[in-house]
């Protein structure tokens, strides 16, 4: 199994943080195996167990959505994005970067 690629877990991170800080709070967590994880979005706070949102997907997916390359509704109806719970619709927080930017840029292969 090969590791995971530096250039994809720093772009996933700083999508990540951008999130949190457009959308600060605890009540969704989000999820990019193996990459990191975050909690961000308004609302209840969680502090332990399961949360009661959850939104995870893969690095690429999330990426795209990131820089607006992907619908959210797209990729929840595809099964790229798993989303469960109150809050878990990001559509309003996305995307967080101009696709021409530069931000987050990895090529999607």
């Amino acid at each position: 199994m090969s590791s995971p690629d530096p250039d994809v877990r720093a772009a996933v991170k700083a999508a990540l943080a951008r999130l949190q800080e457009v959308a600060p709070g605890h009540a969704v967590e989000v999820r990019i195996p193996p990459y990191a994880a975050v909690q961000a979005i308004p609302g209840p706070n969680h502090r332990r167990g399961t949360p009661a949102a959850v939104v995870e997907t893969d690095a690429l997916t999330w990426l795209a959505l990131a820089r607006g390359e992907l619908e959210w509704t797209e990729a929840v109806r595809s099964g790229r994005v798993r989303a469960s719970g109150a809050r878990s619709d990001l559509s309003g927080w996305l995307p967080l970067f101009e696709s021409d930017s530069g931000a987050g840029k990895v090529r999607l292969t």
